[in-house]
């Protein structure tokens, strides 16, 4: 799922409706399990995509450095790299390949739909301190309670 639409789903879900806090306390519990399950998806996204990061990350090292067997490089459709590079500028060609660059990009974009669901847990989780704190400024303006 993509972050505009979670940061959607957020926008929908988050309001408490003042006029019912009792029924906005009921719904915390179904709130925490949607985006709990949602955080826990994500986070196995992210595990999946840091493992095919390193798997990519050591096929291009063993590319950059004439590792890789030709049967090998017509399953991956790549051309043989024919330049020597010394060890101390191998990190240069890894850091400036467009493959890893771009499933770097897609891991941290990850990343930052995971952050941002666990500030909504964080969130769900206050809502009951926010909820209660709204009764008791009902029942101190209204001169209940003592």
């Amino acid at each position: 799922m993509d972050l505009r639409k979670i940061r959607e789903m957020v926008t929908k879900d988050m309001p408490i409706d003042g006029t019912e806090l009792d029924l906005e306390s009921l719904k915390i519990p179904q709130l925490h399990n949607k985006y709990l399950n949602l955080y826990s998806d994500e986070k196995l996204v992210a595990k999946k995509l840091e493992f095919d990061y390193k798997a990519l990350r050591r096929l291009k090292w063993e590319y950059y450095t004439g590792k890789l067997d030709e049967d090998k490089l017509e399953e991956l459709e790549w051309e043989p790299f024919d330049l020597k590079i010394m060890k101390a500028d191998l990190d240069k060609y890894l850091d400036s390949d467009s493959d890893l660059h771009s499933l770097y990009m897609k891991l941290e974009y990850q990343k930052e739909k995971i952050d941002y669901l666990e500030n909504v847990l964080k969130s769900i989780n206050g809502r009951q301190w926010n909820i209660r704190g709204a009764i008791e400024w009902r029942k101190f303006i209204n001169g209940v309670g003592g």
